[in-house]
């Protein structure tokens, strides 16, 4: 295992103002930790066979403008947070291949559009379950990875390498709290009660209202994830009481400005 090699993408992740890094050997994948598992064509080393290490990223949502969703705040914070996981992963794999470990990143959406994934609705990669396996959270009745730092509000990006690194610890402290705050918020009723993964979420609901807000330019929904009350990043910003996002419990000022920003825009 080269341990010296990753002590370095580490400070290559903090150069870039990465916060969040974590490994997950390609054997990982072939122990399913939970049924029903990833079917092996969605494999990292099915993908990419020389892979041997999955790199796995994390930049977080700001809880003050996903607060505002939907909005066109969020909708840009999104497509802007998707592109820097698309450079910094590519950056990361062309960093690993000039050292002599080829390595190639992963989009950070597989999919062409939306609208795609009322037919089909999965990308080619889950980097929610990689995020897993490299030991950066666990997974919530929201059927997102939550972490301690940002609970579900942070977007995973990943590059396949052949350098062995040494793995993460996966994390076996399960974070979410079963509030049921995602399953009563979201206006398509596409979560159950059940803890994942018996409790899958209706994803075609889910693509179909992202839809719709996308010709709103007010897309995604990101409701599941702002009411979340976990994640030290409510500390941060001082929003510790989840339940202001239940109808009529917000403060004045925050209820007039998340109003202001909807009403501009977007449809």
């Amino acid at each position: 295992m080269n341990s010296k090699l990753k002590g370095q993408l580490h400070m290559k992740c903090v150069s870039l103002d990465i916060p969040m890094m974590g490994v997950a050997p390609v054997e990982r994948w072939e122990k399913p930790p939970f049924e029903p598992w990833i079917p092996r064509d969605f494999w990292p080393h099915a993908i990419f066979p020389e892979a041997r290490s999955v790199v796995v990223i994390g930049l977080p949502i700001p809880l003050p403008i996903l607060e505002t969703s939907p909005s066109i705040f969020y909708h840009e914070l999104y497509k802007n947070v998707n592109a820097l996981l698309d450079q910094y992963t590519y950056r990361l794999a062309l960093y690993l291949t000039e050292k002599g470990f080829p390595s190639i990143y992963v989009p950070r959406d597989g999919y062409g559009h939306i609208s795609l994934l009322k037919e089909k609705p999965i990308a080619f990669f889950s980097h929610r379950h990689a995020a897993y396996l490299a030991g950066l959270g666990s997974f919530g009745v929201s059927n997102m990875v939550l972490t301690r730092e940002y609970g579900p509000r942070v977007r995973f990006g990943a590059v396949f390498t052949s350098a062995e690194l040494p793995g993460d610890p996966v994390l076996t402290e399960q974070l979410c709290v079963r509030c049921m705050r995602c399953v009563n918020i979201c206006p398509v009723n596409a979560l159950s009660r059940k803890d994942y993964p018996e409790g899958l979420a209706d994803k075609k609901a889910c693509a179909e209202r992202n839809e719709l807000l996308a010709e709103r330019f007010a897309s995604p929904c990101g409701f599941c994830i702002k009411v979340c009350p976990i994640g030290e990043d409510r500390k941060q910003f001082s929003r510790m009481d989840a339940s202001i996002y239940e109808e009529g419990k917000a403060p004045e000022h925050l209820d007039r400005a998340w109003k202001h920003v909807r009403a501009y825009g977007s449809r």
